[in-house]
C-alpha cells in the first residue's frame, strides 16, 4: 500500500497560473494512485503560513509522510515552523530545497540551516549546484531533478533561428526582466525585425511596472509584448512560436522554464548565475553570459540568428539534455524516496 503524502508549499496556481514543482509532483502522484494532500493555496502570506501549520497538525492522522518546500529568506521561517509542528505530530518528513540563494543564506545562518536539514529523514535537491554548495551541511542530499512531461513539448530543430524571442518567468526582481528589454534595445540596431514576448504573472514587487516603463522609455512597444501569465498547458505552444529563449536571472537554481524551452528545441541564452552553469553547458546546449550584461546577451542572440550551424547544434543538444527530465525518469525516484521514508517512520 502506498503511503499517504502531505505536500507543504506555495500552491497558488489557481490564482497566479503558475504551477509549482511541488504541486506538479503531488498531481502526478495522485494520478498514479497515491493519496495526496496539499497546503496551502491561500494568497496572503500570514494566512498561508497559518494554514500550513494548522493542516500539518489537524490532518496528522491523514498522512504518513510530508514533503516540505524550503526556500531562503523569510520563507525559511515557514519551513522551520512547519517542521517543528511535524515533529510534534510525530510524522516523518522530506525537505526539498529550492532557490539559488540558499547557499548564501546557509553561510549567513549556518546553525539554523544545519538544524533544519538535520531533522529531516531525507533532503532532496533538484540541482547539482545546491548539492555541491550545501554538501558541508548534510552530505547525503538526494539529487531529484525538476520534471516535465516531455511528450507535451513538440521539438522543432532551429536550423535557421528567426529573431523571435521569448522570456518566461514570474515578474520578480531576482529574474531581472528589464535586462531582456535592454537586450532588445541593443538588438534593434542590427536586427530591426526582432521581437520579444514576455510571459509571466506580476508578483507585485515592482518588476512588472519597471519592465513596462523600460519598454516605453526605449520606444520598444512594437518589439516587446507583455502577454501576462499562461496556464501550464499553454506553455509548449507559447515556446513553440519562438526560436530563442532568454533567461535573465540574477539568482537561479534549476528553472523548469529553461528545461521546457530546451525540450522544445529553443536556443537558450542565459545569465551564468547560481545553478545555471550546472544545468547548461556554454556553446554546447546554450550560450551563457555574465549577469546583468545586456551587450553580451545581445551579442549571443545575434550569433544564434546569423550562425545557422550554431543554432541547430544548440537546439539538438538542448532537446537531448531535456529528455533526462521526463516524468518517466523522475517519478520513480520520488516513489522510492517516499516509500522508504514512510516505512522507516512506521
Amino acid at each position: 500500500m502506498t503511503p499517504r503524502v502531505l505536500f507543504v508549499g506555495n500552491f497558488l496556481s489557481s490564482s497566479r497560473a503558475s504551477l509549482t514543482v511541488g504541486e506538479a509532483l503531488a498531481t502526478r502522484l495522485a494520478s498514479a494512485g497515491w493519496t495526496t494532500l496539499m497546503t496551502s493555496g491561500k494568497r496572503r502570506r500570514l494566512p498561508r503560513l497559518g494554514d500550513m501549520v494548522g493542516t500539518v497538525w489537524r490532518r496528522r492522522a491523514d498522512y504518513d509522510v510530508a514533503v516540505v518546500d524550503v526556500y531562503s529568506g523569510a520563507a525559511f521561517v515557514w519551513a522551520e515552523a512547519v517542521t517543528a509542528t511535524l515533529r510534534a505530530a510525530r510524522r516523518p518528513y522530506v525537505l526539498t530545497l529550492h532557490g539559488g540563494n540558499l547557499p548564501a543564506f546557509a553561510a549567513r545562518w549556518p546553525r539554523r540551516v544545519r538544524r533544519l536539514l538535520g531533522g529531516a529523514r531525507m533532503v532532496t535537491t533538484p540541482s547539482m549546484y545546491l548539492r555541491d554548495r550545501l554538501r558541508h551541511v548534510r552530505d547525503d542530499l538526494a539529487l531529484v531533478p525538476n520534471a516535465i512531461e516531455l511528450e507535451s513539448y513538440r521539438f522543432r530543430e532551429r536550423t535557421r533561428a528567426a529573431p523571435r524571442l521569448v522570456w518566461l518567468r514570474a515578474f520578480h526582481r531576482v529574474y531581472n526582466p528589464t535586462l531582456a528589454v535592454q537586450t532588445i534595445a541593443r538588438l534593434t540596431r542590427a536586427i530591426p525585425d526582432v521581437h520579444l514576448t514576455m510571459v509571466g504573472s506580476d508578483t507585485g514587487d515592482g518588476a512588472h511596472a519597471a519592465t513596462r516603463e523600460a519598454i516605453a522609455e526605449a520606444g520598444l512597444s512594437a518589439h516587446v509584448e507583455l502577454s501576462g501569465g499562461v496556464p501550464k498547458a499553454a506553455v509548449p505552444n507559447v515556446l513553440g512560436q519562438a526560436d530563442v529563449f532568454l533567461n535573465t536571472s540574477t539568482i537561479d537554481n534549476t528553472p523548469v522554464s529553461v528545461i521546457e524551452a530546451m525540450a522544445c528545441g529553443l536556443c537558450v541564452v542565459s545569465t551564468s548565475v547560481g545553478g545555471i552553469p550546472f544545468l547548461l553547458d556554454d556553446t554546447h546546449d546554450s550560450l551563457l553570459v555574465p549577469s546583468g550584461d545586456a551587450d553580451a546577451m545581445a551579442a549571443a542572440v545575434t550569433r544564434i540568428v546569423i550562425e545557422p550551424e550554431l543554432a541547430a547544434g544548440l537546439s539538438r543538444r538542448a532537446r537531448a539534455k531535456a529528455e533526462a527530465f521526463d516524468w518517466s525518469a523522475v517519478l520513480p525516484r520520488w516513489e522510492s524516496i517516499l516509500d522508504g521514508v514512510a516505512a522507516a517512520g512506521a
